[in-house]
């Protein structure tokens, strides 16, 4: 019998990388996806749940599988209201973490952020901090967390800051070695590559920074 993903951020710019890697993979006999709205793909393996993911509590029943892979996060542009920002990029990860270790799941995999630190000033930084607390906090047996820098790829929707942030980074990237190469702006694709890859080796890392996703995402 092959392996059950449950994955969350489907809809999102590296969920659907990841999610195309998953139904490709032989290993994988059932793909589940929580999302708010139907990505309209039909496929055997796959199982698609359109839900509200700020109560996603309500569906533990359903939220069974050997692995979760949570690709959950929002922008200020996109969400201004800080409570609200709070409720998807803390809220959704630490109540899947918490779903996941009540029904058995043994592998947890989340995308947070470079520079994610608790006790940061700066909300974003201290929001993704306090997920990872969270989520480390249910004490899953194979527990990543990946803290990927500035995200590059194709988007449904234009980022202008983003979009800039990738003309910086591509400037800079020849003086950024060393200890600042985790700085190096990243491909979307290669962070769905090092999710799928850890899922799979159990390493013994239990954060993954920027430069280390870039190693383990780019054996294609």
């Amino acid at each position: 019998m092959g392996k059950r993903a449950i994955l969350l951020g489907a809809s999102g710019l590296t969920g659907k990388i990841l999610l195309n890697r998953l139904l490709e993979d032989e290993t994988y006999d059932s793909i589940r996806i929580f999302t708010r709205r139907s990505l309209g793909l039909k496929h055997d393996k796959l199982k698609e749940y359109v839900v509200d993911l700020l109560q996603l509590e309500n569906y533990k029943a359903d939220f069974v599988g050997d692995e979760v892979f949570c690709c959950i996060g929002t922008t200020a542009k996109k969400t201004k209201d800080k409570a609200i920002y709070r409720k998807i990029d803390f809220g959704i990860p630490a109540t899947a973490a918490s779903l996941a270790k009540a029904n058995g799941i043994k592998s947890f995999l989340v995308i947070s952020a470079l520079g994610a630190n608790a006790e940061s000033t700066i909300f974003y930084n201290k929001t993704k901090g306090e997920m990872e607390q969270a989520v480390l906090g249910q004490e899953i047996i194979n527990t990543y967390i990946v803290r990927p820098s500035l995200i590059k790829g194709k988007r449904d929707e234009d980022r202008l800051g983003e979009t800039i942030g990738a003309i910086v980074m591509k400037v800079f990237r020849p003086f950024l070695f060393g200890k600042w190469k985790k700085y190096r702006a990243i491909e979307a694709e290669t962070i769905a590559n090092a999710l799928h890859a850890l899922a799979q080796s159990k390493s013994s890392d239990k954060i993954i920074e920027s430069d280390k996703i870039q190693e383990i995402g780019a054996y294609l």
